[in-house]
């Protein structure tokens, strides 16, 4: 849908095929000669204001910080427990503790304590390098059971003066002097170790989201990612000087892939936006080409658009509809490759200059010449929503096992229902029971210390994905969903809950969904509201109330719901439509160990923990008592006593 003229500086193709010969230090090491101190290479905004590091700014901090390790003991083949937010840091720690062939392996900042011990334990983690002092507490609480950890280096000394005195702890900045007295007295040394690195050697592990049991910890090599990163830069609207921001999670493969493998390997630049809160407004003032993200990012985005289109005024309203009316015109055509009439190009260039662009420069990404969204199914819903309003937006699909996408819709055949086609050098194919098989130089090389797993995955070189799928008419392949929660109703009937889920999502005022029905005689579904959203919905009304709870059990709030749900029902075929559904008393939480760090839901751990809510909705009930029980991040459980409707759809 973006039609500007690009114009990219992109690698040269003997430069790209070279990637996979190198480590990440070492393609770092040659970006620094080749861009120098002319180019900027990160990016990052503190206290309203955007700070620069060069390319030899970026392997200066690099070396010390491996120094400095190596100063504190540090032996090629150890691991090294990284619990840091998007910051430059990140960067700096990871590339310097590989290159010394340390094994990096982040993990997510909001994790519990309990959770970061469990990680660092299994890994036998000999540092950690962490954000600030939430995480030194953390860490702190378990210290009897972290005895294989030598030093705990920690980035903010916000708060840390208390703490001088222990020996188990190091500053950042004491880190970078280490490494600065260690290259003051061996100043070859740093060369040697950065150069005696492998592209075949481990570089990194990362966690699955654990969404069926205990995560896995997946091992990948620099020629894993490397071929990744070539691949990206081959196809994708990106070359050197382009910006890439990163706001996913340093511990989720995307930012891995990304911040690490591509814009590494091409030159780009890597943004840190100030905060969360911030990223509209940083979004606006970088400018980044392309954006990879989850789909919660772009449902909640959706979100909030619509309830500012609903809060705007009647002839605002017509307007929008209008454009929207319109833009989905063209989408569909553009999706069945079928020509758009004149008269429907210059309808959507007036709505175009009118309302889209004008929307997409308010929330920031009028600039992207492609965005992306994966991790997720998504509804075909919200990739309209956007492209209707001149987003770029396509869906992709990848796993933390393929080093990360491999498969995405190419511009001219975007089709909001599938997950596009193979990038270069990867093979798809469906096995016999509807798994999507991959074979790529980009599948990992096993799961840590699980062969038994490792032989289950993969098999003659193909990765079992575990998704079903198939491919459609046009060779784009179209995921079922996760392949053990394809379930089937009494009657023997199919459905995927993660089809039903992502539609339910697309209503602004549902934040999360959850849909039951295996073996039952119809579904029936778990419903999270948006707060914020359905929070303002009730106070336009003058419905007053306190809390989550409070707020999900009010009688007008469960009708609205309700009436979103019935719309969704109309678009499904009717052994999928949802015959009973209850607003849950609390959101579904991490901490409570009911989502994955990455906002996964374990559909397993909530059919045990709500149980008893489950078959209520099967047994003629209409209202149930329940006490349920919250876990604080500080550890410190809580009880919510109070009285759930079951709602009839």
């Amino acid at each position: 849908m973006n039609k500007k003229p690009l114009h990219i500086e992109r690698i040269d193709p003997e430069t790209l095929s070279s990637l996979v010969r190198f480590t990440f230090p070492q393609i770092l090491a040659r970006q620094a000669e080749r861009l120098g101190a002319d180019n900027i290479a990160i990016r990052e905004k503190a206290y309203g204001i955007w700070q620069t590091f060069n390319w030899r700014d970026y392997l200066r901090y690099t070396k010390l910080v491996c120094l400095g390790l190596i100063s504190l003991g540090l032996q090629r083949g150890e691991h090294i427990g990284l619990i840091l937010d998007n910051h430059p840091e990140w960067l700096f720690s990871e590339l310097g503790a590989q290159s010394k062939g340390a094994v990096t392996v982040n993990f997510f900042s909001s994790s519990i304590s309990k959770e970061l011990a469990y990680g660092l334990n299994r890994i036998q983690a000999a540092f950690v390098i962490v954000q600030d002092q939430e995480q030194v507490d953390k860490l702190l609480d378990h210290r009897q059971t972290l005895g294989h950890i030598r030093r705990i280096i920690y980035v903010d000394p916000t708060g840390m003066r208390t703490y001088g005195d222990d020996a188990w702890l190091v500053s950042f900045s004491q880190l970078l002097d280490f490494g600065q007295e260690m290259d003051d007295q061996y100043p070859d040394l740093f060369v040697k170790e950065l150069w005696d690195g492998k592209p075949q050697d481990l570089a990194l592990m990362l966690m699955t989201s654990g969404t069926t049991g205990l995560p896995k910890l997946v091992m990948l090599t620099y020629e894993n990612i490397n071929e990744m990163a070539r691949k990206w830069l081959e196809t994708a609207p990106i070359g050197i000087g382009d910006n890439w921001i990163s706001i996913t999670p340093t511990a989720w493969i995307v930012d891995q892939m990304w911040g690490v493998g591509i814009t590494l390997a091409g030159g780009l630049i890597m943004n840190f936006p100030e905060t969360h809160e911030t990223v509209t407004q940083d979004f606006r003032e970088i400018g980044p080409s392309v954006i990879v993200t989850s789909s919660r990012f772009w449902e909640d985005l959706a979100s909030q658009i619509r309830v500012k289109i609903n809060d705007s005024s009647l002839i605002k309203r017509w307007f929008y509809d209008l454009s929207q009316e319109i833009g989905n015109e063209v989408v569909t055509l553009e999706s069945q490759n079928r020509p758009i009439p004149m008269s429907l190009e210059i309808s959507r260039w007036i709505c175009s200059r009118t309302v889209a662009r004008p929307l997409m420069d308010r929330v920031g990404c009028l600039g992207f010449r492609a965005a992306y969204t994966g991790g997720h199914p998504i509804s075909p819903d919200v990739i309209r929503f956007f492209r209707a309003n001149g987003l770029n937006l396509k869906q992709c699909y990848g796993l933390t096992e393929t080093s990360g996408i491999f498969q995405v819709q190419p511009d001219g055949e975007v089709k909001p229902e599938t997950v596009g086609t193979a990038l270069p050098r990867t093979e798809i194919k469906i096995a016999e029971d509807q798994e999507v098989l991959v074979k790529s130089m980009s599948n990992f090389v096993g799961y840590y210390e699980n062969p038994e797993a490792t032989a289950k995955a993969l098999k003659d070189g193909w990765f079992h994905t575990g998704d079903a799928g198939y491919f459609d008419d046009d060779g784009h392949l179209v995921i079922i969903g996760r392949k053990e929660d394809i379930m089937r109703t009494e009657d023997g009937e199919a459905f995927s809950p993660d089809f039903i889920e992502t539609r339910l999502k697309f209503s602004p005022y549902i934040k999360e969904a959850v849909i039951w029905g295996e073996g039952r005689p119809y579904l029936t579904a778990f419903i999270n509201i948006d707060f914020g959203n359905v929070g303002n919905w009730a106070e336009e009304r003058k419905i007053p109330y306190t809390t989550y709870t409070d707020l999900s059990q009010q009688k007008a709030v469960e009708e609205m719901i309700a009436g979103e749900v019935r719309l969704v029902n109309e678009q499904l075929p009717n052994h999928m439509q949802l015959r009973k559904i209850i607003i849950l008393y609390k959101l579904l939480d991490a901490d409570d160990e009911e989502l994955t760090r990455t906002g996964k839901v374990r559909r397993k751990f909530v059919f045990e923990q709500y149980k008893e809510l489950i078959d209520a909705m099967y047994s003629g009930e209409e209202l149930i008592a329940v006490t349920g029980v919250v876990r604080y991040r500080d550890g410190h459980v809580g009880t919510i006593e109070t009285t759930v409707t079951i709602l009839d759809v």
